[in-house]
């Protein structure tokens, strides 16, 4: 049960980050502390060996106590002989005695207190963690017969690893001897090892052994007075400090002894020796007594008490460990259901949250969809007016045109390049002026308005960081005019021709939309002609014996029609008319040969280019207009899609909380199911403890 309280407490909640709250660190702490003194429990339980602990400062004589209560020099002691690491001393059947190590099962024989001074002083691994098991032949000690062991210590105050020897050494041990320095009082290095002893078991048995009474006799007019003040001091630190043992039978575990005199009395026996023999100081008997009721006292607690002092604390202990952890699981529970309730609610929350987004981006799409169309529209529009401008303004520009101008084909080829690149630099940049200024407004401020949409969809975080998906550039509007393939067809026409020439005057009175139209018929039908399969030899004399008769029948109308016409004014106005006239045409003809100029043939090309330009411009208004739309619409969609995006990761990131809170919620229900299995099972446990109490513990007593 206990395990499964640390598993659900330690690692389903308190370790656990969405579970926070759930379970406290100290609760944590309380279930680890009932874990371990369950495990010592149950080791003291598997034992069959009752287990004494002395503990005190360095050269108190704990040492002594034991080889006087062994009533034996078992243990090494006196001066030179300080304990450096914990020695247990527990009964063998053999007849020889040994000792183990740690770190090694190899038994070594000892037969003296110095072959085991020198076997320890031999071991250079051993530390004050380490542990030796003395195995004396129960033979020579009566103590060791009884399935007793006892365990020396080195002093409290030789290190600061209490917590460690605690949990090595003293968990198991159902009773401690506190040996005391009569010369001086309880140091705080001594009483804050016990502290600690008390907060990992609950209430341990200990006795305080006032070692070295015999240097009281040397003022005997205090020793009431010492004797008082040690034995207040120790009732108080056993009753009010350490709260192990009533008031009234406090004063039942202190004794004031000299272990040096018991043992060398009772080695003066078992020689054969009176027990006085030596120089030992005044009051002996009374110490001596002392010592006697100390052991007397220490059997009838461990015989007579062992029942009560191994099942009745342990059962205490055990029902103070049920009664934490009915408490823990009912705070556990507690706070499950509130965080459950809490949770819930939040995902409720987040659940109307992301259908709330979803909705309002399907609304915002179609309708910034429709918003765009709109301002593509618009701006296709407004190029389209500007362009329009441009083309009736053409003239203008093609006639601030400058530059060198040579007839001949390499140069007219150079010039007609710059022109070229000219013109539409200057168009574009007309356009630019004409448009961008208000298209890129445009842009903008419907960028803002995407931003100002998008930003209550997104979470406050990242809300702020929306306007880095706005391109930083500013938009720059492209006309794509292309004159250089637009263009490319181009042939100017600068060859000197008359005003008043046959060609023109067809012109002039024909019209030259209607003179090009036939030219360009002619030109289809001398290419068909020419990509036409070749005709059969006499199909071809009939055709050319059918233009000659034509052009023949032509000529000969056109000469007659001339003659009549020059006989009639010959007639009419005279031959000094008819020279004149002659004269005056022959005369305007060579005016205009010889004024045909490079800035004359210049004029012509530039007035030509105009011209051609200007056709093939208003051929190509419409698709640069809806160019220019498309990219204000293609600037304006990717804007809105990578807000749009933000959204998407947005709503993931809600679906990712959304399945995290609802893994939450069913590990806080599993946590409130197991937190009721186990209080039922504490409330069970609790009910058999007091079965065992009542049928067993209370006979016993």
């Amino acid at each position: 049960m206990i395990q499964e309280t640390t598993l659900l407490t330690e690692v389903k909640t308190w370790r656990s980050v969405d579970l926070e709250h759930v379970a406290e660190e100290e609760q944590c702490a309380q279930i680890q502390a009932c874990s371990r003194k369950l495990v010592a429990i149950k080791e003291v339980l598997a034992r069959r060996h009752m287990k004494v602990a002395f503990f005190g400062r360095t050269s108190n004589g704990k040492s002594t106590v034991i080889n006087a209560m062994l009533r034996e020099r078992v243990l090494p002691s006196g001066i030179g002989h300080t304990t450096n690491c914990f020695i247990s001393v527990e009964g063998t059947d053999g007849e020889h005695a040994y000792l183990t190590t740690e770190d090694s099962e190899e038994r070594k024989s000892i037969k003296t207190v110095n072959q085991l001074a020198h076997a320890l002083h031999m071991e250079r691994n051993l530390d004050s963690g380490c542990l030796v098991r003395v195995f004396w032949p129960k033979t020579k000690c009566a103590l060791l017969r009884d399935d007793l062991v006892l365990m020396d210590s080195p002093g409290t105050d030789v290190t600061s690893e209490l917590d460690s020897w605690i949990d090595k050494f003293c968990l198991d041990a159902d009773v401690f001897v506190l040996v005391a320095n009569s010369e001086s009082t309880l140091m705080n290095t001594e009483k804050h090892f016990f502290h600690k002893v008390s907060e990992r078991i609950s209430k341990p048995n200990i006795f305080i052994v006032n070692n070295r009474w015999d240097a009281s006799e040397v003022e005997p007019e205090y020793l009431d007075d010492v004797r008082k003040q040690h034995m207040d001091r120790c009732v108080s630190f056993l009753v009010d400090e350490l709260r192990v043992v009533a008031p009234d039978q406090a004063s039942n575990r202190i004794f004031f002894v000299s272990a040096k005199e018991a043992l060398s009395a009772r080695i003066h026996r078992a020689q054969g020796m009176p027990e006085t023999g030596g120089a030992l100081a005044e009051g002996f008997q009374e110490r001596l007594q002392e010592f006697q009721s100390f052991e007397r006292t220490f059997e009838e607690f461990i015989s007579h008490s062992s029942v009560k002092t191994k099942f009745e604390q342990h059962t205490i202990r055990a029902w103070q460990i049920t009664e934490s952890v009915k408490a823990i699981m009912d705070a556990i529970n507690i706070a499950s259901a509130e965080k459950k309730v809490l949770s819930l609610e939040e995902r409720e929350a987040l659940m109307d949250r992301l259908e709330f987004v979803r909705n309002q981006l399907n609304f915002l799409t179609e309708e910034t969809k429709d918003k765009i169309k709109v301002i593509a529209d618009d701006v296709s529009s407004k190029v389209a007016s500007a362009m329009a401008e441009e083309i009736h303004l053409l003239s203008v520009i093609v006639d601030e045109f400058c530059s060198d101008f040579s007839p001949a084909a390499n140069a007219l080829v150079l010039y007609k390049t710059k022109l070229i690149a000219y013109v539409e630099e200057r168009m574009v940049r007309n356009m630019a002026l004409r448009c961008s200024s208000s298209i890129g407004g445009c842009v903008l401020s419907s960028q803002r308005d995407f931003i100002d949409t998008i930003s209550p969809l997104l979470p406050p975080a990242a809300r702020s960081h929306l306007h880095m998906h706005v391109p930083s550039r500013k938009f720059e509007m492209a006309y794509e005019l292309n004159f250089r393939a637009l263009c490319a067809d181009f042939q100017e026409d600068i060859e000197f021709q008359f005003s008043l020439g046959w060609t023109a005057l067809v012109n002039r009175f024909l019209g030259p939309a209607k003179a090009m139209q036939a030219l360009n018929i002619l030109d289809k039908n001398l290419k068909a002609s020419s990509h036409s399969a070749p005709m059969r030899t006499e199909a071809q004399e009939e055709l050319a014996v059918s233009m000659a008769t034509g052009l023949a029948s032509l000529t000969s109308r056109a000469s007659m029609s001339m003659l009549v016409i020059g006989g009639v004014v010959w007639r009419s106005v005279g031959w000094r008319v008819i020279m004149f006239s002659v004269s005056l045409y022959a005369m305007l003809y060579i005016y205009e040969k010889l004024t045909w100029t490079n800035s004359s043939r210049e004029k012509a090309l530039k007035q030509q280019f105009v011209e051609f330009t200007t056709q093939r411009l208003q051929a190509i208004s419409h698709i640069t207009s809806s160019n220019c739309g498309l990219q204000v619409q293609q600037e304006l969609v990717g804007v809105f899609s990578r807000m749009c995006q933000q959204v998407d990761k947005s709503e993931m990131e809600l679906e990712t909380e959304i399945r995290k809170i609802n893994a939450k919620i069913q590990r806080l229900e599993s946590v409130q199911r197991h937190s009721k299995t186990l209080r039922y099972k504490a409330t069970d446990l609790e009910s058999q403890l007091e079965s065992f109490s009542a049928q067993y513990l209370n006979t016993q007593q």
